[in-house]
């Protein structure tokens, strides 16, 4: 007969959370895999998407010259001045350079929205479904970093640092499903294709 220990090392509390939070997290992805709730709405802009007059332009937003997709290249700006304007908002005399990169990051949304939404258009409803929620989180960080500008622009430095960190927390949820999708589901090999 075996008896289980108690484990009571510190680290056995934060490890014990994080196990249940990410099995929480993949259950909840593996029902959006499945609700079909959406999916008249996800065929629809698919077609729609793919109907564009892209021409050439379309093989380029999808990577196909690098031989791999060109939307997580891209949302490497807004990702990246984002985090950075985060860093420099707790740092004293930077908030013009925060602001700066708030903007910067703001400007680089449209290139990778455009390359993620031509990627998008042509997944399967698993990762379609997913990648709707991917998309909707994105316009939430969005919102919040066009916020976080206008505050900032008027001189609300403190609600602008408020609505940025509401900003990477929607950011931390998209690059989540988008590792989901990447990882997870295999898009990214499949998707320059």
């Amino acid at each position: 007969m075996h008896s289980r220990t108690l484990d009571t090392s510190p680290a056995a509390g934060p490890t014990a959370a994080l196990d249940t939070a990410s099995a929480c997290w993949l259950k909840t992805l593996d029902r959006l895999e499945r609700t079909t709730m959406a999916d008249p709405a996800i065929r629809a802009l698919q077609r729609g998407i793919r109907a564009l007059p892209l021409g050439g332009l379309r093989d380029l937003l999808r990577g196909r010259p690098l031989g791999h997709p060109v939307h997580p290249v891209l949302v490497q700006v807004p990702i990246g001045c984002w985090l950075s304007a985060s860093v420099l908002d707790v740092v004293p005399g930077t908030q013009h350079a925060s602001t700066t990169l708030t903007a910067v990051g703001l400007a680089g949304v449209a290139p990778a929205a455009v390359a993620g939404w031509v990627d998008w258009a042509d997944l399967p409803p698993e990762q379609a479904r997913v990648g709707l929620a991917h998309a909707a989180s994105n316009a939430a960080a969005v919102v919040c970093y066009a916020t976080s500008l206008t505050a900032r622009l008027r001189g609300r430095s403190a609600k602008g640092r408020l609505w940025a960190l509401a900003g990477m927390t929607a950011v931390a949820v998209t690059g989540a499903l988008g590792g989901h999708m990447a990882y997870r589901q295999a898009l990214g090999a499949h998707a320059a294709g």
